[in-house]
């Protein structure tokens, strides 16, 4: 089966020709080629590559220099700013670029909590005019989630890392799974999906991660496997897992089939972002 992991990041080290914005939890560079080795140990195919927010802000050119020095090994996702009057010009130029596959809203900060905010649904109808799924993250939103997909029932919507608070270094959470009522609910929504992303990073165990697996299997009944993408949200995770770890946790646990496997570990991700990956 084609393994393809929905969300990872690659910066470069903070330099003046490219500089940060802010320090991300992690190693102090983790390039294309890094990533492409960490895939190739554990036999990943393919991958999102969404570009690193904290450090870039909405400039993607790394991301797109990874692309293209790494073809048919990575997807593209570029975060995109609601409060500026002209992204949605943004969103139709980041549609004809290549890799590209989605768009992203940051919902933290100043983003309005408004489901009928002008700019939001600006950036959703834009998106969903030019086939671009948009990925929030937006734990803590997920009832005004809820309202902006049913105004925008023609767009696609990706939610980031379960819709849930994860810990960027141990221990997890008392309480990991304290928000599964509210994800259980967006499930009504038809027009949005779940990234199972960052999930062993919710585990009070060791790896292979068993706790993590009943509220996982609550979350597969109401959204069904066919609506999410498992991923490691490498490099964020570092701190408490190796990638290795993340991938083989789906790997060899007992509660997926093999054929619930393939669905969740790249069958809906070909789907969602219509991207088959190839090593070239």
């Amino acid at each position: 089966m084609l393994t393809i992991d929905a969300q990872v990041h690659a910066y470069e080290r903070d330099h003046p020709g490219r500089p940060w914005a802010a320090v991300l939890h992690g190693p102090p560079e983790v390039t294309g080629a890094d990533l492409v080795a960490a895939m190739d140990a554990v036999g990943v195919d393919g991958a999102v590559l969404v570009s690193a927010f904290t450090m870039y802000r909405y400039d993607a050119s790394y991301a797109m220099d990874v692309y293209a020095a790494h073809p048919g090994r990575f997807a593209l996702v570029k975060p995109v700013d609601p409060t500026d009057p002209g992204v949605a010009e943004t969103i139709a130029d980041w549609a004809k670029t290549k890799g590209a596959v989605a768009v992203r809203i940051m919902m933290r900060g100043d983003v309005a909590t408004d489901p009928a905010d002008p700019g939001l649904n600006r950036v959703l109808a834009a998106a969903g005019r030019h086939n671009l799924p948009v990925n929030l993250l937006a734990y803590g939103r997920l009832p005004q989630v809820a309202e902006m997909a049913a105004r925008n029932p023609d767009t696609r919507l990706v939610i980031d890392h379960l819709g849930i608070p994860q810990p960027f270094e141990p221990p997890a959470p008392a309480e990991p799974f304290a928000d599964l009522p509210a994800v259980l609910a967006l499930a009504k929504s038809p027009n949005v999906v779940l990234k199972i992303t960052g999930a062993c990073t919710l585990s009070h165990q060791p790896f292979p991660y068993k706790d993590i697996w009943d509220p996982l299997a609550r979350i597969f009944d109401a959204w069904g496997l066919d609506r999410c993408l498992w991923g490691t949200d490498w490099t964020r995770a570092v701190g408490l897992l190796t990638y290795k770890q993340g991938v083989d946790a789906f790997r060899v646990t007992d509660r997926l089939s093999d054929s619930e496997r393939e669905t969740l570990m790249g069958g809906t991700l070909r789907r969602v972002y219509g991207w088959t990956p190839t090593k070239g």
